[in-house]
């Protein structure tokens, strides 16, 4: 509805991990407008506010540190689909982008 600030939408994220990384056991958390949680590998849906920009992040942790920080600013007029891609390595960030 026009003018409801309560109003949502869906957005799709796909999470992948290179096949040879080197680290195992490591799932992703995903963090939007500051509250994170933990996820799966491969695609997932949530909700976000439809009418404002939103701040869309994922993050890695092993134990001892973070590491593949990525993120991406939504914005109203954005395509509803992202992909977080993870390094190789536990030492690099990670890239999310607008899905294709």
């Amino acid at each position: 509805m026009p003018g409801d600030d309560n109003a949502t939408r869906r957005i799709e994220i796909t999470m992948t991990k290179p096949r040879f990384a080197l680290y195992a056991g490591v799932r992703p958390t995903l963090v939007i407008e500051g509250r994170g949680q933990p996820v799966q590998w491969g695609v997932g849906t949530w909700q976000v506010p439809s009418g404002s920009t939103t701040v869309v992040g994922v993050f890695l942790f092993n134990r001892m540190w973070r590491f593949g920080q990525a993120e991406f600013t939504l914005a109203p007029d954005h395509a509803p689909a992202l992909e977080y891609h993870a390094p190789v390595l536990p030492l690099f960030p990670g890239r999310m982008r607008l899905a294709r």
